[in-house]
């Protein structure tokens, strides 16, 4: 099944061949000994954006991340072009990894993913989501998802993150990171289609995930707005809304201890017991 592995001190990366041959290359955070655990999955912003909040998820639990195909340069199938076979790979990724009771923990398009994931589970390998700043659902007007192939990189950093520390500057980076970042949002691109990042039918069918979510907003967030995040919440039978002051697009990045804070204690209010590892 694994076709490459890179190891490093407390990850490991490697390439793992799933059904009808699509390859997909994962990070993973710890060791896979209870056969649960958290399942990240980033945004166009690709696997980097999420890598420091997996890092504080695995202090507590195994944690996988996968890099979409596409993104930092891995191939992606032509057949492969949709958030539907994305959703269909990862759950035959918790197949191959023989995991359940796993949270599925999505920021930006990997939540409209992770909602996917949740719609398809028919093994129920998945206990619960978390939602980041997620798209998938249609916004009701004057709302709007925000496109940054139309805003250009500086003012989707504006638009993105609440404190300009974290803003990245498309001057400071060099020709081969400009690459990789303008290859990332083709790819992105073609994920989120047109229209772009949401499904006009997806809200009618949330009502069938049955497990419980946390929905996690950043106040002024640019991109997803929280009246958009508020609605996709209210799109669950069973959700949680979370809205975290000061932050943007990506709120584990800006204020990661209220994430995990707020993480924490889904898991123990809303969670069913022993079926998610410790969070806090």
């Amino acid at each position: 099944m694994t076709s490459s592995t890179i190891s490093g001190p407390s990850t490991r990366v490697r390439t793992l061949d799933l059904p009808g041959g699509l390859a997909v290359t994962v990070q993973e955070f710890g060791e896979n000994t209870e056969r649960t655990g958290v399942l990240v999955l980033h945004g166009g912003a690709g696997p980097r954006s999420v890598a420091g909040f997996a890092a504080g998820l695995a202090q507590h639990a195994y944690v996988v991340v996968p890099t979409h195909p596409g993104f930092d340069g891995t191939p992606r199938p032509e057949s492969t072009d949709t958030v539907a076979d994305l959703a269909t790979a990862y759950l035959d990724l918790l197949d191959a990894l023989d995991l359940r009771g796993v949270m599925v923990a999505g920021n930006s398009v990997g939540g409209w993913i992770a909602a996917e994931m949740a719609l398809r589970d028919n093994a129920s390998r998945i206990s619960c989501l978390t939602l980041l700043a997620s798209t998938g659902i249609a916004p009701e007007s004057p709302v709007q998802i925000a496109d940054p192939a139309v805003l250009g990189p500086a003012k989707t950093a504006e638009l993105a993150f609440h404190n300009p520390q974290f803003r990245p500057n498309p001057a400071a980076l060099g020709p081969e990171q400009l690459a990789v970042m303008a290859a990332n949002q083709r790819t992105l691109a073609v994920y989120a289609g047109d229209p772009f990042c949401y499904d006009p039918k997806l809200r009618g069918r949330l009502h069938r995930v049955t497990v419980p979510v946390l929905v996690i907003a950043g106040e002024q967030d640019g991109i997803a707005p929280l009246e958009y995040e508020r609605s996709l919440a209210a799109s669950f039978p069973r959700a949680a809304f979370h809205a975290v002051p000061e932050a943007g697009h990506f709120p584990h990045i800006e204020q990661p201890a209220a994430v995990f804070a707020a993480i924490g204690d889904f898991v123990d209010t809303q969670v069913k017991p022993g079926s998610e590892p410790d969070a806090e």
